[in-house]
């Protein structure tokens, strides 16, 4: 039976922090599948069909690695796709004790679905998509922070906004 790993976020956009975190997870892991987070609590810049799509497009060389949208509970839906792991990303310690608290509650609610941790290469872990939506809002550039698509994508989302 395959290992498979879910990766969870809103992914508002995919940075190349976030590709950093699938590509270690898709060593580990038979299959990785990306939950793009319907996420009902923030205001997002991007639908979640582009989020999916632009997600779907940065990943198309990874193999074993698929992308899909959901909504509710992240246990619910990782019991659905027969997940036995979570990878969380953790940029610094300011992540930590969130992440920490969103684990134990997951093992509450299904201790068969661990969480894991993985923290991205060291020169991405202060990019995050709240400060890539930032500077790209501000004219400011994005190279090195993101996917040449979503570089594109934040071009043409801000250019009409």
């Amino acid at each position: 039976m395959d290992k498979v790993a879910i990766y969870p976020g809103s992914f508002d956009p995919i940075t190349n922090g976030h590709l950093d975190v699938v590509r270690r997870a898709a060593r580990l892991y038979d299959r990785v599948l990306i939950a793009v987070a319907e996420d009902t609590d923030k205001t997002s810049l991007f639908t979640l069909d582009e989020r999916i799509a632009l997600v779907r497009q940065t990943v198309r060389g990874l193999r074993n690695v698929s992308v899909e949208g959901f909504s509710g509970l992240l246990v619910k839906f990782a019991r659905r796709k027969r997940a036995a792991v979570i990878v969380r990303g953790l940029r610094a310690v300011s992540d930590f004790e969130y992440e920490l608290q969103l684990a134990l509650f997951n093992r509450e609610m299904d201790p068969k679905i661990e969480t894991i941790f993985l923290t991205p290469k060291q020169d991405l872990a202060f990019v995050s998509s709240r400060m890539v939506k930032q500077i790209a809002m501000l004219g400011g550039q994005v190279n090195g922070f993101v996917p040449q698509a979503v570089k594109q994508a934040l071009k043409q989302k801000l250019r009409v906004r």
